[in-house]
């Protein structure tokens, strides 16, 4: 077999759809976050504002954080030496687990490296712990999810998105002794949609269910301490395992479950993505401590960020762009094509040092290709200003709302 012949036609195929990605090579920079530096190629680097960064509150920037980590470095050194079975539990970890379980109100909580191994690794360890198991799976969920559903190998079925009546008329196919698991998210990353969790935990109850939901894109960013959507809405004691990440609102990286003490311990004791790596650096653990705590006490940052968003939908709305309805602090800006959705962010990067990566398939379905705009605390009136006078003057070159999907020219 040619086997680079072989790698070279699948880089094709992604070119030719015009969703080959582009990876922006930036320098963040401390303390006057969303500004940073962006490099390309030989170039200098230049100026930019950062409209797509996950890094919700810029608590990646916060002094709290960024002085617990400089002193768990300068204690106990870089990495954590092993994995958490063996010698990788520090007390940084233990502090950090306490402090989600508390965060959630459940008994225990269980770190991983990531939130996509702790959706992968949970979900696929679930359908071994509980023979028979059948997850219900909203059609819009995460990758992770998905993996971790697969790997499990067990009977699935997916249910339209937040569609209640269609999650219940699955659902009553089953007979009330047959496992049941329903998986959804709290906020929806792409479209900025928010689950009616409420209702979901009506069904499971009346028809036996588990709950599992995944807060990635809510953990800090809502409820009065930053629990997420289901401590904003009153129910997260109705909820059985809860996903979340330290990477967003909480401005680190890691990912973990929250949940009873038993069912953390029983991931924990059969889930290979947990046992067979090395634990998060002692550094990101206590930094995350410090975020989380911060935002158990601190609700401003919450607050600016809904303001922000609110200004930002508002704004572009006004100007005629196709912002998608969203009650989240996500704003999605439809375009519809891959190759103008590139032809977009290249521009705004380029001629207006505004960064906003294209989000196309498979990400999100072909057709719905978007512009994701993740407004901050920080990001300032100016900065909103240019952003919304940026996407006015491209939307006025080149109506992408009418439908018109020609490539931008370079002027």
């Amino acid at each position: 077999m040619d086997y680079a012949t072989k790698f070279r036609d699948a880089l094709d195929a992604v070119h030719r759809e015009g969703r080959y990605r582009v990876f922006a090579d930036l320098k963040r920079r401390r303390g006057a976050y969303p500004s940073a530096e962006h490099f390309n190629n030989s170039e200098p680097a230049r100026p930019i504002t950062v409209w797509c960064s996950n890094d919700y509150l810029g608590m990646g920037q916060h002094p709290a954080v960024i002085a617990a980590m400089h002193e768990a470095i300068d204690t106990v050194g870089a990495g954590s030496g092993g994995t958490r079975n063996i010698s990788g539990t520090t007390h940084y970890h233990v502090e950090l687990e306490a402090e989600l379980a508390d965060l959630h109100g459940k008994e225990a909580a269980l770190l991983f490296t990531s939130a996509y191994v702790a959706n992968d690794s949970t979900l696929s360890t679930l359908t071994k712990l509980l023979p028979g198991l059948v997850i219900f799976s909203d059609e819009k969920n995460h990758a992770s999810m998905i993996e971790g559903i697969r790997h499990g190998g067990g009977p699935k079925r997916i249910w339209r998105h937040n569609d209640i009546e269609h999650l219940e008329a699955l659902l009553k196919e089953y007979d009330r002794t047959t496992p049941k698991l329903i998986a959804f998210e709290s906020v929806y990353s792409m479209d900025g949609h928010i689950a009616p969790i409420g209702a979901i935990c009506d069904l499971a109850e009346k028809y036996g269910a588990l709950t599992y939901l995944d807060e990635v894109h809510a953990v800090g960013l809502y409820g009065p301490r930053g629990g997420g959507i289901a401590e904003r809405d009153g129910v997260m004691g109705r909820i059985d395992i809860i996903n979340g990440t330290l990477a967003k609102g909480f401005g680190v990286m890691g990912g973990y479950i929250a949940a009873s003490r038993d069912c953390c311990d029983a991931i924990r004791s059969y889930a290979a993505g947990f046992i067979f790596t090395t634990s998060l650096a002692p550094t990101l653990a206590a930094g995350a401590v410090a975020s989380i705590r911060h935002l158990k006490s601190s609700g401003i940052e919450r607050a600016q960020l809904q303001e922000r968003a609110a200004d930002v939908k508002g704004r572009l709305s006004a100007a005629g762009l196709p912002v998608m309805t969203s009650l989240s602090h996500i704003v999605p800006v439809t375009i519809g094509d891959p190759v103008h959705c590139k032809a977009v962010t290249d521009a705004l990067l380029e001629h207006y040092a505004i960064y906003v990566q294209p989000i196309n398939y498979p990400t999100v379905p072909r057709g719905t290709e978007r512009i994701r705009l993740t407004p901050s605390p920080v990001h300032t009136p100016a900065q909103i200003d240019h952003l919304v006078a940026a996407l006015t003057e491209l939307w006025e070159a080149c109506p992408v709302s009418k439908g018109e999907y020609v490539r931008l020219a370079a002027e």
